[in-house]
């Protein structure tokens, strides 16, 4: 059951890490775009915040799910 917990920690690491390393992305665009002056820089700051807000959305999501299989594994 351990080993099944580890397992199940390292799932919900990755999906963390993607998650970042798509927020990244979507944040080094938007700034190529302010940069560009395509978008403004007040459109610029909202949008980091949304998409901020989704990042931590999604991440507390996956803490849920990996606490929710924990306790199914321990039962």
């Amino acid at each position: 059951r351990n080993e099944l917990i580890k397992l199940v920690h390292q799932y919900v690491e990755e999906a963390k890490v993607s998650i970042r390393n798509i927020r990244r992305d979507s944040n080094d665009q938007l700034k190529k775009f302010e940069k560009d002056k395509e978008l403004s820089e007040d459109n610029l700051k909202r949008a980091l915040e949304n998409i901020q807000e989704t990042t931590d959305e999604y991440i507390k999501k996956l803490v849920e799910i990996q606490e929710l299989k924990e306790k199914d594994i321990l039962l």
